[in-house]
């Protein structure tokens, strides 16, 4: 009899686990690399790829007796990109606008 080379139970699910993993990983690239070329058109015809959000920033110093004290900082506006990702240095405007206040840990 020839032998056959059946998968057993355990091998089918690992292959199957293995293909998902890599479909979920390669979508995710693309979804990225789709978004930074949509960036990078609207930045090469001029559109609005830049937006300003008003960012104020605190600082948290740690005191002595474990307690924080926190020290505010003027508002500052801060350059994002209209974009679902961060490209190039900046943040999305989407989270900009969601995170407004700054946290500075000391």
């Amino acid at each position: 009899m020839a032998e056959q080379n059946a998968l057993t139970g355990r091998q089918v699910i690992a292959r199957l686990v293995r293909r998902v993993i890599a479909c979920m990983v390669l979508g995710a690239a693309a979804i990225y690399l789709i978004d930074y070329a949509l960036l990078r058109i609207r930045i090469a015809t001029n559109r609005s790829a830049y937006g300003t959000v008003t960012v104020r920033p605190y600082y948290a110093v740690p005191r002595k007796d474990h307690r924080t004290e926190f020290l505010f900082d003027d508002p500052r506006d801060e350059t994002c990109v209209h974009a679902l990702f961060p490209h190039l240095g900046h943040d999305p405007c989407w989270y900009l606008n969601r995170h407004q206040e700054r946290r500075i840990n000391l």
